[in-house]
């Protein structure tokens, strides 16, 4: 489905990843897992031309996405939930998710607010209200059903755990399993929430310092103890 071949990515003279490689399967769950700064949101804009000045090979589905711009590859199928999560604050939560909908491409189905409070029964108390009356766990909700507003095939989750609770961390977590599960969907997600990302996804990679240290499912992560002391402890 999604795969990265030899990525190198920088922003001007600095080097952020080191010939990357990474495959995503169709319906599938992949953790990126490193510390702040290891280049876990570099290679997710990287996917999407965001950002990072980049050199080697993205492909979707077997189409290289070389020349693409930014919103040509999001009407392919790609969408981005950023860490930041940039809810327009003035706008109604319903808004919002209208908004995302011209991302869609017109070989895809559309997605309506309605179906979306079905799959997220914590969202329809909230369509009525402006961004900046809801909690960081309200926006971050929010934040992913944006993301899957444009009917997306693979879904790019940038650190969605990241100042919530633990049990809103793993409501969320279970509701993108849900969602992979009912929609289809392939996740790629970038976390340092073991638990969270443990939660919804099969195979892990881990980062360093814009490199790859690990590969493998988490059966495989958990029989080498020595990655969360060397590579994700603070």
């Amino acid at each position: 489905m999604l795969e990265v071949r030899d990525l190198h990515a920088r922003y001007g003279d600095s080097h952020a990843l080191f010939g990357v490689n990474l495959r995503v399967r169709e319906g599938g769950g992949v953790a990126l897992l490193g510390r702040n700064g290891a280049g876990k949101s570099t290679l997710m804009k990287a996917v999407l031309d965001a950002g990072p000045l980049c050199k080697g090979q993205i492909t979707l589905r077997g189409r290289d996405l070389q020349g693409l711009a930014t919103e040509a590859r999001a009407r392919l199928g790609l969408a981005l939930v950023p860490e930041d999560r940039r809810i327009f604050v003035n706008l109604t939560v319903r808004q919002n998710l209208e908004l995302a909908q011209h991302g869609q491409a017109s070989d895809r189905p559309a997605t309506s607010v309605e179906a979306m409070g079905r799959l997220f029964p914590l969202l329809p108390p909230l369509l009525g209200r402006l961004g900046y009356q809801l909690s960081g766990g309200q926006q971050q909700l929010v934040a992913v059903v944006r993301g899957l507003m444009a009917s997306p095939s693979v879904l790019l989750l940038d650190e969605p755990a990241e100042g919530l609770a633990p049990k809103l961390a793993m409501d969320l977590a279970d509701e993108v399993r849900r969602a992979r599960q009912e929609l289809g969907l392939t996740v790629l997600l970038a976390e340092q929430n073991i638990a969270y990302a443990r939660r919804c996804t099969e195979h892990v990679y881990l980062l360093d310092s814009g490199n790859l240290v690990f590969e493998g499912d988490w059966a495989a992560f958990d029989a080498q103890p020595d990655l969360k002391t060397r590579y994700l402890a603070v």
